[in-house]
């Protein structure tokens, strides 16, 4: 695998291939690959040098491609085996390996820091990568967000022995990985359309915590369904806001920022500053730190430039308006617990002002399995603006539509609009703070909901 010069990513457009792409590049490979429309991370690639396409027919493979000598072949489980592509060079005896088998090989070659979980897991990796790489330590690492602070979901340090990397549940893509140190944030069931059951996503959890290298950490947050199976000689450690071996105390609140004492199992890091001060970075942040100081590089004084000076991942609660009591936020919540902490951070942050929601559900599959528990979490909204579901990978399902969510949300105000309404929608709301949500293409809407909100400064 690793000595093939030509490397083709079928779905080259994921925010998870766009880092491979960008390590091959970095190592002085041919790239290439599709996708099916383009977007600002294809074009950023294609400047990078990545050459994309977005026709799926056979006829668009690069003639330098063509040859199974001298081309791996990376695909990620989103795309079909029937893409016409992906079907080609199965059958012309190239080597096909998923997206997560490349990252195996990393983890196999560095002291990889590995972060799983249902949610929390681009926000912990992201925040540990920026620890680390502002330390003597600094590190490789493989982000599953843009990450704000360098405008990249990939960084590169050729002489740091660490590699960081968002260990993804989907399709048990994170079975390729041998973690050094494994951080597994939640384990609330999702993906049931690959999963079929909580106890068989459960048990892919508990295979992951098996594959920590001798010698290894786990840190694991206090209370999960999950039992782990690690082996001889692997710590095992648990973390939460205000319990377990890593938790936070003496937290001080205000003038919009968080600050807190974090004990770890060796001591007190006193006066850790959130540079993105919501609730639930306080967990992040505690999961993050663990990390490194199960990695033995955490750096009292390292830690706290880096958390202050902590942007965060882009979609992952970002703000894109803050003026005079008004506020626009944008975040990637798109399993119901995400959704519920969201808005919690948003009321908290924000006491007394009036929240309005504009969700977006992300797969018919999920939609399906957890319309309840969204209508719940949207009900603690003021109002409530929800979109058609974006179906991603999946062909509809018969009777699952934003409806069976719509009819159990109990908020004082909410409508229901396709998303080329959207726009419109939220003009004549006149809101007070406005939380967009979800993994789809939500967030496409910003820049025309932000225009619409300064003009009429």
């Amino acid at each position: 695998m690793a000595d093939k010069q030509n490397i083709y990513f079928v779905g080259a457009g994921g925010i998870g291939m766009a880092a491979l792409e960008r390590y091959f590049l970095t190592k002085g490979k041919k790239v290439a690959g599709y996708d099916r429309t383009p977007t600002d991370l294809t074009r950023a690639l294609e400047a990078e040098g990545v050459e994309i396409s977005y026709d799926d027919s056979v006829g668009s493979i690069p003639e330098a491609f063509r040859n199974p000598a001298d081309t791996l072949v990376v695909y990620t489980p989103a795309v079909p085996d029937t893409h016409p592509g992906l079907k080609y060079f199965r059958d012309n005896g190239f080597e096909v390996v998923k997206r997560a088998a490349v990252l195996g090989l990393v983890t196999r070659s560095s002291r990889a820091l590995c972060f799983a979980g249902t949610h929390g897991k681009t926000t912990t990796s992201s925040m540990a990568a920026h620890v680390l790489h502002n330390s003597d330590a600094r590190c490789n690492a493989f982000l599953g967000g843009v990450l704000r602070n360098y405008n990249t979901n990939f960084l590169l340090d050729t002489q740091s022995d660490f590699s960081v990397i968002e260990a993804d549940e989907y399709d048990r893509s994170f079975h390729h990985l041998r973690p050094t140190v494994a951080v597994v944030t939640s384990t609330d069931a999702d993906h049931l359309d690959i999963y079929g059951t909580e106890e068989a996503y459960l048990e892919s959890f508990a295979h992951f915590t098996e594959l920590i290298v001798p010698g290894g950490t786990l840190i694991k947050h206090t209370g999960l369904k999950m039992r782990e199976r690690v082996a001889d000689g692997v710590k095992v450690y648990t973390y939460s806001r205000d319990e377990g071996d890593f938790h936070a105390t003496n937290i001080r609140r205000g003038d919009g920022s968080i600050v807190y004492d974090l004990i770890t199992p060796s001591g007190v890091v006193a006066d850790i500053e959130l540079g993105v001060p919501v609730e639930i970075n306080i967990e992040n942040s505690i999961a993050a730190l663990a990390a490194v100081w199960a990695a033995g590089v955490l750096d009292a004084d390292a830690a706290r430039e880096a958390m202050a000076s902590f942007m965060g991942p882009k979609r992952r609660f970002e703000f894109w308006y803050k003026k005079e009591g008004r506020a626009i936020i944008d975040d990637y919540a798109h399993h119901p617990d995400e959704l519920r902490s969201s808005i919690r951070s948003v009321k908290a942050l924000f006491p007394g002002r009036k929240l309005t929601v504009a969700f977006q559900p992300h797969l018919y599959s999920r939609t399906r399995d957890f319309a309840g528990d969204f209508a719940s979490a949207l009900s603690e909204a003021d109002s409530v603006v929800l979109l058609d579901i974006y179906p991603a990978r999946e062909l509809p399902i018969p009777g699952v539509t934003s409806e069976i969510i719509f009819d159990g949300i109990t908020s004082p105000s909410k409508t229901m609009v396709r998303k080329e309404e959207l726009v419109d929608t939220i003009k004549n709301t006149n809101f007070e703070i406005l939380l967009t949500a979800g993994a789809g293409d939500i967030c496409n809407y910003l820049p025309e909901i932000l225009a619409n909100v300064t003009s009429m400064e």
